[in-house]
């Protein structure tokens, strides 16, 4: 047993702080960070490998800790054990739940036809990005496309708050012209709280695309150009808007409704 990392200059430990801090290195290395005995755990179900693995004494000495340890080490993966210091140095979290994955960016194969795509459009918010690729999953959206200006999809926050989606869920950056060829036969409905059509009006069982614009400033010319209508969300005369990943989620599950019947 290699004897425990103490100290914050060990290569792997800077290794790691790097990925956790600049979206430059993770996309460089083509990696990302999973924190936590669930995110890692989902992990091994999904039969991805991390390419190496911290631990503190706090996780080892745990039962359901202990068997993921073995799990990893019987898909061949390293694991370290880390000093609490070192592994508070290396967590984008407050707290650490005691193990961290340094994981390959995962590249679910999207579909060659998807009949459900999701365009988020300069959703800044790392939260809410997150919470929306775990509901898109729940949601079995094909694919999940990010227009330059939304928060990195590798993003620590973004990665903690998905749960796990992204080991699922096809998602990719693109420019407005390849989305435009990728929705390309789909009906394509921008979510807007000025929209004239109630969500729940729109045929959703057709090949479609919903863009969902970001928090401040909404979705841009690009998307409205695109979109063949705008949709809304009837609210009470005291609500004018509801959070992105909520209203994201009302309208997916319109759709899951519509697709079941």
């Amino acid at each position: 047993m290699s004897a425990m990392i103490t100290s914050l200059q060990n290569d792997k430990v800077k290794y790691v702080r790097a990925l956790q801090r600049r979206r430059r290195a993770r996309h460089r290395e083509q990696r990302l960070v999973f924190e936590g005995v669930r995110l890692v755990e989902e992990a091994v179900r999904a039969g991805i490998p991390p390419v190496f693995v911290f631990y503190t004494a706090q996780v080892g000495d745990d039962e359901r800790g202990d068997r993921l340890l073995a799990s990893l080490r019987e898909m061949g993966v390293s694991c370290y054990a880390v000093s609490e210091q070192v592994l508070v140095a290396c967590s984008d979290t407050e707290t650490p739940q005691g193990i961290l994955a340094v994981m390959p960016v995962p590249a679910p194969p999207r579909s060659e036809h998807p009949t459900f795509t999701l365009i988020l459009d300069r959703v800044r918010d790392p939260g809410n990005l997150g919470t929306i690729l775990r509901t898109a999953l729940a949601a079995g959206v094909d694919q999940v496309l990010l227009t330059r200006g939304t928060v990195d999809v590798t993003n620590p926050k973004v990665v903690r708050a998905a749960m796990g989606a992204h080991l699922h869920l096809p998602v990719a950056a693109l420019e407005w012209e390849a989305i435009a060829e990728e929705v390309n036969g789909c009906d394509i409905w921008l979510a807007d709280v000025g929209g004239d059509t109630s969500y729940t009006a729109v045929d959703w069982t057709r090949p479609v695309a919903l863009i969902i614009g970001g928090e401040a400033a909404g979705a841009g010319k690009q998307a409205r150009a695109l979109a063949r209508g705008l949709i809304s969300i009837p609210m009470t005369p005291e609500v004018d808007s509801l959070n992105t990943a909520a209203a994201t989620a009302v309208i997916l599950f319109e759709v899951v409704r519509q697709r079941r019947e």
